[in-house]
């Protein structure tokens, strides 16, 4: 679903590598956690794989698609949602579902299904036809979710999905991840809520100044690490307190 090998990346003027040789492979099926500190690379890294960066080393395939040699056929194989909320705010709610399925092909019937489906989920219908100018942090959330969705991707990617969602949505948010998933598609997103990785990732990895330091299922980093949390785990090869 998603491969990535021997991926560099460093920003002009820095001699920091903020991503270095990364190699990971997501499989179908699974829900995977990409952890972190601050400035460990995982936005850097998002970013690169759904083509808003550039890169001059390793390779990044969506569906077997290159992203440098068939880029439109990874990009359209992907949902991507930002942890910025960069989106068109003088459009109402409908008017970016719209544009959104525009630019994937959706066609009306497809589009009006899944929209009203995820509208009931996250209680914005009420809001749909109201500039997202007007939305609050976690409506734009919850918008940019179903704009990333609409063209059901095989690979949907989040950037800290669970920032600004009420307990109500964030359940549902991680109800439609485990969905897509039992689907046969993919998940791959970045998040500091080191308890809600541990409850719902089928495999996580961690990186750290650029590296991934280890990568694996929730039974086998335990198993490698005395059986303590993914919070103690974390914590000890992040550079935190724990041992």
């Amino acid at each position: 679903m998603l491969k990535i090998e021997h991926l560099t990346k460093a920003y002009a003027k820095s001699d920091v590598k903020a991503v270095d040789d990364l190699t990971l492979e997501l499989r179908p099926g699974e829900i995977f956690g990409f952890l972190g500190p601050n400035g460990a690379g995982k936005t850097t890294t998002i970013k690169i794989l759904t083509g808003i960066l550039s890169y001059e080393q390793g390779n990044v395939s969506v569906c077997d698609y290159d992203l440098k040699t068939h880029a439109t056929e990874a990009k359209r194989n992907t949902g991507y949602v930002s942890d910025s909320h960069v989106i068109y705010d003088k459009l109402t709610g409908r008017e970016y579902v719209d544009f959104m399925a525009d630019i994937y092909g959706v066609d009306i019937a497809t589009r009006k299904e899944r929209a009203e489906a995820l509208l009931g989920k996250f209680e914005l219908r009420d809001a749909f036809d109201s500039q997202i100018r007007t939305y609050s942090h976690g409506m734009k959330q919850k918008i940019s979710i179903i704009g990333a969705l609409i063209h059901n991707p095989n690979l949907w990617v989040l950037d800290e999905p669970m920032t600004g969602l009420d307990p109500q949505s964030a359940f549902q948010l991680k109800e439609l991840m485990r969905a897509h998933c039992d689907a046969g598609k993919t998940v791959f997103f970045s998040t500091h809520v080191l308890e809600v990785a541990e409850k719902i990732c089928d495999r996580v990895g961690i990186i750290v100044k650029g590296k991934l330091i280890m990568v694996g299922s929730m039974e086998e980093i335990k198993a490698a690490s005395n059986d303590r949390s993914l919070e103690d785990v974390f914590l000890s090869v992040a550079g935190g307190t724990h041992a």
